[in-house]
């Protein structure tokens, strides 16, 4: 019971996270739910310049790949060459999920770090990064875990819950623990790294000349790719090893 009881507590735990508030939001209301507003506007952005930018790439496929087509390619055979490392063999299946994963966090950091979006200007809040929410990095994270019992489950059964007391019977509290906590750690990774470098942006353009965050702007560009690419791998990871049935 004890141990039902901390599962429990840690599922109420991220439901609690989910709702931090880090400033001002501008509140939606939608079938009696209160939602981010801010959030969704970044993300639905986001979506479209994802799908538009997939759309232009296919819209007169080639043989022979060239420009946006042959640079959407490269980024296909790069999310494959992740997926293939980490899951294994049965990668195939997991490409679209890890490839969603990696471009929309990507493009989300990105478009925090290079639209203006503080010209727009809301009545409550600002708009930023939707990662920079931690409602969606949670989100994420929730998405990885459910992937992740539903590769053990569709790969072995119930079976699955065998490894739970390997190698020993002892163990069982731990390894249920751990997979709970897999996605409290993913997204406080996600949202600890984008909040903080987007913390330390706006304090030294408040302290120093606009010269000195230049560099610290483009070095944040490159930690925001480095966190999706983060993520992706070890979401990958995560799937992998529950078709493996090992820690």
């Amino acid at each position: 019971m004890n141990l039902f009881a901390g599962s429990t507590n840690i599922l109420k735990g991220l439901y609690q996270i989910s709702g931090v508030e880090v400033g001002q939001h501008f509140y939606w209301k939608i079938g009696g739910f209160q939602v981010h507003g801010q959030v969704l506007i970044t993300s639905w952005v986001v979506i479209a310049i994802l799908v538009i930018s997939a759309a232009l790439a296919v819209r007169k496929p080639q043989i022979i790949p060239t420009g946006v087509q042959n640079f959407f390619e490269y980024v296909l055979e790069f999310i494959r060459d992740v997926s293939q490392t980490q899951i294994g063999e049965e990668y195939s299946p997991w490409v679209p999920f890890i490839g969603t994963m990696f471009l929309f966090i990507f493009v989300s950091n990105w478009s925090g770090a290079l639209l203006p979006w503080k010209i727009i200007q809301l009545p409550h809040g600002e708009l930023a990064a939707p990662t920079n929410d931690i409602n969606t990095t949670v989100a994420l994270a929730l998405l990885t875990s459910v992937a992740y019992f539903y590769a053990g489950l569709t790969k072995k059964g119930f079976a699955y819950f065998g490894k739970y007391i390997q190698p020993t019977p002892i163990l069982l509290p731990i390894n249920i623990l751990e997979d709970f906590t897999k996605p409290l750690s993913l997204s406080f990774r996600l949202f600890g790294n984008i909040l903080a470098d987007e913390l330390v942006v706006g304090v030294l353009v408040s302290l120093v000349p606009l010269v000195v965050p230049i560099p610290v702007m483009f070095l944040g560009l490159f930690t925001s790719g480095i966190q999706a690419l983060i993520f992706a791998t070890l979401a990958a990871a995560y799937i992998g090893e529950s078709m493996e049935g090992h820690h």
